[in-house]
């Protein structure tokens, strides 16, 4: 293990981008689902599944509590939609997921803990974000212990502290590779110069992102580009590494204004670019 990250960059994973066949169909690209709040709180879980969406997965589902199928209803178009009523039912519905993001706007509390304890019960790798991570706060060794290697948790700083209290205080790198060992999973550290960790020590910072990322949404996307690429089968690392740049090249791309909504569709060109530079 080096002393410092490596630099992020299509040379580390390009070799391994799950571009489709010419004689696939979208049930070869992937099976992504995305687990969606309340009926108050969808609209993080639609960009996360839009994002998955525009990198390649063959098919999106979002996955609703019965009180919001109508909400996201009203705004889904290619992803297809489905209600579950508890963590049984979630499991259940996940038995053929490729990849399931959960956390963007799906509450904090036992709900979401249940959720995802009934979600790690099964095969499919999982993106943890946001209200996931934040839901275990209170006993992250309980997470842990059930965390696999190709499992990914995205923390921002705030809900990085929250899991792994104190270890920020060490630096941002030296952080992002004790949380890996410590959680069992891959660690991607959200910020200027975002950190992917293996929890064998392997460790990528990535250089590009724009300062114009600091708006709400936008790991949401990050997280529906990741889960996208694992369902297609991309490894963990990889794909949470191919993310982060996706990521910044569609913001640099942008420039000011930028809005979280802008992000998916941002994503063609750069993948355009990467296709023709096979």
């Amino acid at each position: 293990m080096t002393d410092f990250p490596v630099a992020n960059g299509p040379d580390l994973w390009a070799a391994r981008f799950p571009w489709p066949s010419d004689d696939g169909h979208k049930h070869d690209r992937g099976r992504l689902v995305v687990v969606s709040g309340g009926a108050s709180h969808t609209g993080a879980a639609r960009l996360a599944a839009r994002a998955g969406l525009r990198v390649g997965a063959g098919l999106v589902t979002m996955l609703s509590p019965p009180g919001a199928v109508l909400v996201n209803a009203a705004h889904l178009e290619a992803v297809m939609l489905r209600a579950f009523a508890n963590p049984a039912a979630l499991a259940e519905a996940c038995e053929t997921a490729s990849a399931v993001i959960i956390g963007p706007a799906a509450g904090v509390g036992e709900g979401t803990c249940a959720n995802l304890r009934a979600l790690l019960a099964g095969q499919a790798p999982l993106v943890l974000d946001a209200d996931a991570l934040t839901s275990f706060a209170d006993d992250p060794a309980a997470l842990f212990a059930h965390l696999r290697p190709l499992d990914v948790l995205t923390p921002h700083e705030g809900e990085f502290e929250r899991l792994f209290p104190g270890l920020l205080a060490e630096g941002r790198k030296a952080a992002a590779r004790k949380a890996a060992a410590r959680s069992g999973a891959v660690v991607l550290l959200k910020g200027p110069r975002t950190l992917i960790a293996t929890p064998q020590g392997a460790t990528v910072e990535n250089r590009n992102a724009s300062p114009f990322l600091a708006t709400a949404g936008s790991g949401d996307v990050l997280a529906g580009i990741i889960g996208g690429l694992i369902a297609q089968g991309m490894a963990s690392f990889d794909a949470a590494c191919a993310a982060a740049w996706l990521h910044g090249e569609a913001a640099r791309s942008f420039g000011p204004g930028l809005i979280a909504e802008d992000l998916p569709g941002l994503l063609p060109p750069v993948l355009k670019g990467l296709w023709e530079a096979r």
